[in-house]
C-alpha cells in the first residue's frame, strides 16, 4: 500500500513538474481507459486543485455537490454536465463553470478529456 502511494506521489510530482514553466498539450497528458475515468493531479494546493479527467464513453460522475466553485475546461471529446438540473452540452475547446453548492453530474457523450480547476475561498479547507 505504501509503494503505491508513493508511486501516486512520484506521479503528481511528475505531472507538475512536466508543467513548471513549460508549454504542456494537456490532453497529452492523461490516457484513456477502456470502459474507465482515469484522474491525474497536476496540482493541489490550499487555494485549489488542478485535475485532468479522461472519460471512455458512458462514463459518468454520478450527482454531487462541492463547496466551491470549480471551472471544467474541455480538452477533447463531447460531455453532457447537469449544472442544478439543467444539461448542458460542452465540446473540446469549451468551458463551463460549476458554482458552489449546486448539484452537478459528468457524463462523457463520447470519449471525452477535461481539466478541473476547483477554487477554493480563504475559509474553506
Amino acid at each position: 500500500m505504501k509503494e503505491k502511494q508513493m508511486t501516486k506521489e512520484n506521479d503528481k510530482i511528475g505531472l507538475l513538474q512536466a508543467c513548471l514553466g513549460k508549454g504542456q498539450n494537456l490532453a497529452g497528458l492523461v490516457d484513456y481507459a477502456k470502459d474507465s475515468i482515469v484522474s491525474k493531479t497536476i496540482l493541489d494546493k490550499t487555494a485549489g486543485t488542478i485535475t485532468l479527467f479522461a472519460f471512455d464513453k458512458d462514463q459518468r460522475l454520478s450527482e454531487h455537490t462541492s463547496p466551491y466553485d470549480a471551472v471544467i475546461q474541455v480538452l477533447d471529446g463531447k460531455a453532457s454536465i447537469v449544472i442544478g438540473g439543467v444539461n448542458n452540452i460542452v465540446s473540446s475547446g469549451e468551458i463551463i463553470i460549476m458554482p458552489a453548492n449546486v448539484p452537478h453530474s459528468v457524463t462523457a457523450e463520447e470519449i471525452f478529456k477535461m481539466l478541473l480547476i476547483m477554487i477554493r475561498t480563504k475559509n474553506e479547507k
